[in-house]
């Protein structure tokens, strides 16, 4: 009989963290955002999520794999660094068919990186164009610690030379170049986006240009003031 009532009692458990689970909140947005606003709510409400561990359940299924290759409607641009550490989607905690993502080690803008985004902002009329940069950036330590780069990695710290040039005029520590660095880096990246003349005709109300900075221990997004900027 004890053994009779152990069993039941691990059943009871197993059912109660079963339903936990099935009753978890799945994530739903409305299929079309055009506000730059509504967008960036989105990523902060998401990455809040992200910090927390709270996150949300996610349609994977084959349904929602067939709604989207009708067509995609993602809401927010996100030009990040290459890192394995910061993947937008989980750090937005966003699903499916939410962010059209352009990695690159760096965060850095060439031709080809600038192509995706004016494809995305002109064709799929995405909103909002987020350049993420992050904390310790493998990219810009090289750039800061010189030597000969090996292959094309040149072409990458190349983009970054601009703002380690400006930064090492004011600041002292490795550290700190590193992360000023990274930051100058990041505006840098969004005036390259904004000369763009497909970019230049959309921003205004309906789209709108940020940068951030990702903290690998917290998890969470810094979003300087672009506003006087962009």
């Amino acid at each position: 009989m004890k053994k009779f009532m152990s069993l039941l009692g691990l059943l009871l458990i197993g059912t109660l963290l079963l339903s936990g689970c099935s009753s978890k909140d799945v994530y739903s947005r409305p299929e079309i955002i055009s506000s730059p606003d509504q967008a960036k709510e989105l990523l902060i409400a998401g990455n809040q999520r992200f910090m927390s561990g709270n996150i949300l359940a996610k349609d994977l299924s084959s349904n929602r794999r067939s709604e989207l290759s009708k067509g995609q409607h993602p809401f927010a641009v996100i030009v990040s660094c290459s890192d394995s550490r910061v993947p937008p989607e989980e750090i937005f905690d966003q699903a499916l068919g939410d962010l059209f993502v352009v990695r690159v080690a760096g965060n850095v803008i060439t031709p080809v990186e600038l192509g995706s985004v004016e494809y995305a902002v002109e064709h799929l009329k995405v909103p909002l164009v987020l350049v993420l940069g992050h904390e310790k950036c493998g990219a810009i330590t090289a750039a800061v610690e010189g030597g000969k780069a090996l292959g094309s990695i040149s072409a990458i710290t190349e983009k970054i030379m601009p703002a380690l040039k400006e930064i090492k005029n004011t600041e002292g520590d490795k550290e700190t170049v590193i992360e000023k660095t990274a930051e100058l880096n990041v505006l840098n990246s969004l005036q390259s986006i904004s000369q763009s003349p497909v970019i230049k005709h959309a921003l205004g109300e309906s789209h709108k240009l940020y940068g951030g900075k990702y903290r690998l221990e917290t998890g969470e997004i810094q979003w300087p003031d672009t506003s006087k900027i962009f």
